[in-house]
């Protein structure tokens, strides 16, 4: 049986790429080919691409407490659904050019909920879509403490109003559950912190 991953990103064959729209994003268009799996070659075809940049989240967690921090705020892209568009998602920030991850969780975790860590454990990376977008998200657990976690936070030329809510880990799962939690960073944090909660309370205290 043929393994996964026999095709490289050399193997695609970029014929023209524009910038169909520049402002805050980018959207390029793509016109490209690449090799099929049953041994022809794919005819050529254009894609539109959402250039976004990569960004960190990060879930804080207090071992001791149990407790988590998680982040309210407005988002326009939930507009048109059957929900509240403010969402209860991580601390999180767009990557700059040359800035380590781990950098961007820091300084968000400052600016986003006045928290600091003391240790980060990383997670895993994923890309958001695929599909359509080029944005690759690294996410990360954070040691914090929650004793006086909580306010509003957010800077306003950047049009942000953030609301830090500390909540117990296991009603923030029951909300991943419930579906009153639905963002993906957010999701996949707090279950695997459902799936490592032990062990890492363990090697955190």
């Amino acid at each position: 049986m043929t393994k996964p991953f026999q095709f490289k990103a050399s193997d695609v064959t970029i014929e023209k790429r524009e910038t169909v729209f520049q402002g805050f994003f980018r959207m390029d268009k793509l016109w490209l080919t690449h090799p099929r799996f049953d041994g022809r070659t794919m005819p050529e075809f254009s894609r539109e691409l959402f250039v976004r940049g990569d960004a960190t989240c990060v879930l804080p967690y207090d071992p001791e407490r149990d407790e988590v921090v998680l982040l309210e705020q407005f988002r326009a892209g939930a507009l048109g659904r059957d929900q509240s568009p403010w969402l209860l998602e991580l601390v999180a920030g767009m990557n700059e050019d040359g800035e380590h991850s781990e950098d961007v969780a820091r300084r968000e975790a400052e600016e986003e909920a006045g928290l600091s860590f003391s240790r980060l454990e990383k997670i895993c990376n994923y890309l958001v879509s695929p599909g359509g977008t080029t944005e690759m998200v690294y996410l990360y657990c954070g040691m914090t403490s929650t004793e006086s976690a909580g306010g509003l936070y957010g800077l306003e030329d950047e049009h942000e109003d953030i609301r830090a809510h500390v909540v117990s880990v296991d009603e923030a799962i029951t909300m991943v559950k419930d579906g009153r939690i639905n963002n993906a960073a957010a999701i996949i944090a707090l279950q695997w912190l459902q799936l490592n909660r032990p062990a890492l309370r363990t090697r955190w205290q």
